[in-house]
């Protein structure tokens, strides 16, 4: 008989990042055998070790807190399904840890990943019709900040959103000022205030970005078109927080200067770009009510045409033509980090995208292209958030791809 067991877990991807001293743990955070050791005295000894322990998600906010989300992966004889583990340290805590479906900020997630009470919510919630079981399939999970599962109940196929409670207010506003738009939004059919839970209807459509990717390029004007809607809503119909462009830069900024060595590349096009940025940043100011989080991967594309958004709770005060650069970064990034074809589909995308809107807005190109390289710069947080070993490498080229982009 072949032993299922590990006698000891390795951590995918292995990766080295510089010392924070406000942190002292943060290495510990990338060290399989710490990670499992805690795992194991936090919540009791197992039967089996994982094979792999897999990095899913990492923040660092440098000298206060840093995060890390795994997936705990097991040999397939084992027959054992993987399992999230959330850990975080903190500057003067104790370190923290959480495991799915378990997490303080969710406080309905246990209940909802749950078919026995998943069930018991959907005829309390949603459906008039009560069915006997309800068929859970997680989709998306990112740890005490929201998760998202579908709840089929025969031929019934919701989609349940699992946030903090304490946001589900600013989400109805945001789905009602995104439904008095130009775009598709899915029907809100239940919610659960107290436990922070809104079920959606499915929308019959496809995805935009698998759509670009399989080179069958969406018509750019209904996506342009439910855009200059939004933008004409009136500004006091935005509920809740603007947008806050000078933290979220600021973050990014901080993040860089303590991963990135003296006296490299990485750092020259680090300070080409913030001696551009910093200024820009500084005397931005909202201006319209717009998306604030635009990207091909929010949309859905409906048969007749039309463009359905399944992620908008960012909604509110905003700028348009930071909408746009937004989605320009997306897509500039994904035309500069993959596969030959995917680049090649990408980048034909985003010159349509960025022309048809020079053209229907009559911006102008230099600050459109300001927009789109401060967007960029906080992207390049994506080789710190899913690291992997060449980080410093896809780092230094994703600055590099800033400074390009400035006008």
């Amino acid at each position: 008989m072949v032993s299922t067991n590990i006698e000891s877990p390795i951590i995918h991807p292995q990766v080295d990042f510089p010392p924070d001293p406000g942190l002292v743990e943060l290495p510990k955070l990338f060290d399989a055998n710490w990670i499992w050791g805690k795992f194991q005295s936090e919540f009791g000894e197992q039967g089996h070790t994982p094979e792999t322990i897999r990095v899913h998600h990492f923040i660092h906010s440098v000298g206060r807190m840093a995060m890390a989300s795994y997936l705990l992966e097991y040999n397939q004889e084992a027959y054992l399904p993987s399992q999230h583990l959330t850990i975080k340290t903190e500057r003067g805590q104790d370190t923290d840890f959480c495991r799915y479906p378990e997490d303080e900020r969710l406080p309905a997630l246990a209940t909802v990943a749950d078919p026995e009470t998943a069930v018991k919510l959907v005829n309390e919630h949603v459906l008039a019709m009560r069915p006997r079981r309800v068929r859970v399939q997680l989709v998306r999970y990112r740890p005490r900040s929201r998760a998202v599962f579908r709840h089929i109940a025969g031929r019934v196929k919701l989609y349940a959103r699992v946030v903090r409670p304490e946001t589900v207010t600013g989400m109805l506003a945001a789905h009602q000022l995104i439904g008095e738009t130009d775009f598709v939004v899915p029907r809100i059919v239940g919610c659960w205030n107290e436990g922070g839970v809104l079920w959606f209807s499915e929308i019959p459509g496809k995805n935009l970005r698998r759509q670009i990717l399989k080179g069958r390029m969406p018509d750019v004007e209904p996506m342009l078109a439910g855009l200059e809607s939004l933008w004409a809503r009136p500004v006091e119909s935005g509920k809740g927080q603007s947008f806050d462009l000078h933290r979220a830069y600021r973050t990014a900024r901080r993040t860089f200067r303590n991963k990135i060595g003296e006296d490299t590349e990485a750092r020259r096009e680090f300070y080409q770009a913030v001696e551009v940025l910093d200024p820009f940043v500084r005397s931005w100011r909202p201006t319209h009510i717009a998306h604030n989080d635009f990207y091909d991967d929010q949309m859905i594309q409906l048969a007749d045409g039309r463009i359905a958004l399944v992620d908008f709770e960012e909604a509110g005060p905003g700028d348009p033509m930071l909408d746009v650069g937004n989605c320009l970064a997306h897509l500039k990034w994904a035309a500069h980090f993959g596969s030959k074809r995917k680049n090649r589909v990408n980048a034909a995308f985003y010159e349509a995208f960025k022309t048809s809107a020079l053209e229907r807005f009559r911006w102008s190109p230099s600050q459109l292209a300001l927009r789109e390289a401060v967007c960029l710069f906080r992207v390049c947080t994506n080789t710190i958030r899913h690291p992997k070993p060449d980080w410093p490498q896809n780092l230094e080229r994703g600055l590099s791809l800033v400074n390009r982009s400035l006008p």
